[in-house]
């Protein structure tokens, strides 16, 4: 429970012993953790703080701040892991109720003395300002600033008067050394969702190429990102794949997020707006639960790619690079205009009407070498371009 004074909060929390000290575990209502820490780090000049300890501005990023913001809108908004605060003794003061265990205990968080001259009815003092320095959790924190809904506790892990080397260490312990959760296996965990999303529809598409025999991605795609033991014909990971058919039906992880909760919810996915209606070609199929007809889309466009540059698709070498990340994200992002220089969003296209559009390049499959397009984003932009001009397509 959090009772709030003129000046400061009480929070009922768990002390913690680690090598590095004591630390405080507790939570704190989203509106008031708001209110308590402090992002402007030019506040923080005249203190050698964290950020000018280690040389860095962390500056915060719009487009995720926008993200979270959208996402703690949804009914399933959470965020399981504590925000890790700094904050200095003098804020502070502690009790221990629990006669028993002595891990519990109230902490009252109070603002820094009146300022004199500070414009403010309390007599100097802004209420609860500059109590906390985030360690760790500043894009969740500045997410929930607009956030309107229920109450939103946030856990908070808390260090008390941590001297600046520990606020650092404790920055790159948690920023530096964890670990990345594998993209493939995120959106293979989609497929436990009860409801459309379009993670959802986009792993399905991928799992039935990757399974059907017959397919041009049969055997060719590595499920949760690692390659099958004694299997050497996977030369493409899921994430690559679900990302390449992905594009063409969000726009942004904005649309993403927002498509998610209307799945959870039951709702209509709304069509692309007539800016992006060409640019998310794909989008008609899955707001219509064409799922089948979407897989046999994608089917039909590698499948004259496959027919066009057999040994070339085929090949599990090291030496050509069509089956590849860069190969593939060149294939998907010239898929667009070949889609529609067949067909308007939502249409099928038949794998003989993409492969009359493949007759026209010159390309033969030795000219798939990595000297030719060289790995990465570049090498598949340049694919991208030279399919383009020898197609003519404007």
């Amino acid at each position: 429970m959090i009772v709030e004074g003129p000046r400061s909060i009480t929070v009922s929390a768990l002390r913690i012993k680690q090598p590095i000290g004591d630390i405080y575990v507790g939570s704190i209502p989203a509106k008031t953790l708001v209110d308590i820490t402090d992002f402007d780090i030019r506040m923080l000049v005249s203190e050698r703080g964290i950020d000018s300890y280690l040389g860095i501005q962390r500056e915060l990023d719009p487009k995720r701040v926008k993200e979270i913001a959208q996402y703690v809108s949804g009914p399933d908004a959470t965020f399981p892991t504590a925000v890790v605060l700094a904050i200095p003794e003098k804020c502070v003061s502690i009790e221990s109720p629990c006669e028993a265990d002595d891990r519990f205990v109230r902490m009252t968080l109070s603002n820094y003395p009146a300022v004199e001259g500070a414009d403010s009815e309390d007599g100097g003092a802004v209420l609860y300002r500059h109590i906390a320095r985030v360690i760790d959790g500043q894009h969740r924190i500045k997410g929930l600033e607009g956030y309107e809904g229920e109450d939103f506790d946030v856990n908070v892990s808390i260090f008390i008067d941590a001297d600046i080397a520990d606020q650092a260490s404790v920055f790159a312990t948690v920023n530096l050394a964890q670990t990345k959760v594998n993209k493939s296996l995120v959106y293979d965990l989609f497929e436990l969702s009860r409801s459309r999303s379009p993670e959802k529809t986009c792993h399905s598409v991928v799992v039935t190429l990757e399974s059907t025999k017959g397919s041009p991605f049969y055997r060719k795609i590595k499920r949760l990102g690692k390659a099958t033991p004694g299997r050497y014909s996977e030369t493409l990971s899921q994430a690559t794949v679900v990302s390449g058919v992905l594009q063409y039906i969000c726009k942004d992880r904005l649309q993403v997020i927002s498509d998610r909760q209307i799945g959870r919810r039951g709702g209509m996915f709304p069509p692309a707006t007539s800016n992006y209606a060409n640019r998310l070609v794909l989008r008609p199929f899955f707001i219509e639960g064409r799922d089948v007809e979407l897989t046999n889309l994608i089917w039909n466009y590698f499948d004259a790619v496959r027919g066009r540059w057999e040994t070339a698709w085929m090949e599990n070498g090291t030496g050509v690079m069509l089956n590849r990340t860069n190969g593939f994200d060149g294939l998907m992002k010239f898929f667009r205009n070949a889609y529609l220089h067949f067909a308007a969003p939502g249409e099928m296209v038949t794998t003989d009407q993409f492969s009359k559009l493949f007759e026209k390049v010159k390309l033969s499959d030795a000219d798939f070498s990595p000297q030719n397009f060289v790995p990465g984003s570049s090498g598949a932009s340049m694919l991208y371009r030279t399919l383009m001009d020898q197609t003519g397509i404007l």
